[in-house]
């Protein structure tokens, strides 16, 4: 399975979580944050990017997740009433999911929807995991965001 991630080009050739508190992790709890395709990894970095900072340079890595490996699933059907909000409401009721998802540590890939598009489904990466090893970039490459997207 191929994931996709776009960051700083100060962060390409590397899988690293910065520990930040975001919608399925509290702080400290280190995570990694990619997307199911290309188009849904834009999309989540426009809601959560000002847009002053487009203008950096970016690279959009395709991330291969062996197809042996275990992935755990949330599903919508799990999760609490409002979700999906953006900011603390939503996120303090999710970071609950993921911080138990990494401290049992079960697996090295968690399957989420995303609170854009919930049909759609974001993938974390558990950095700390024993198979995380297995899981590499397979490619990268500058990526521009449309002038046209605006905040």
């Amino acid at each position: 399975m191929e994931v996709y991630r776009i960051t700083h080009r100060k962060w390409s050739g590397k899988l690293t979580a910065s520990g930040f508190p975001a919608r399925w992790n509290s702080a400290g709890i280190y995570m990694i944050y990619t997307a199911g395709s290309r188009s849904l990894a834009c999309l989540e970095n426009v809601v959560h990017r000002g847009s002053s900072d487009f203008v950096m340079p970016f690279i959009i890595m395709e991330i291969t997740i062996p197809d042996q490996l275990e992935v755990s699933v949330i599903s919508i059907r799990d999760l609490p009433e409002g979700w999906h909000k953006s900011g603390d409401p939503g996120y303090r009721k999710c970071q609950p999911f993921g911080d138990q998802w990494i401290s049992e540590s079960g697996s090295a890939v968690l399957k989420v929807p995303s609170a854009i598009i919930p049909k759609e489904s974001n993938y974390l990466i558990n950095p700390n995991h024993s198979d995380f090893l297995k899981i590499s970039i397979k490619s990268e490459e500058p990526f521009i965001f449309d002038g046209r997207i605006k905040r």
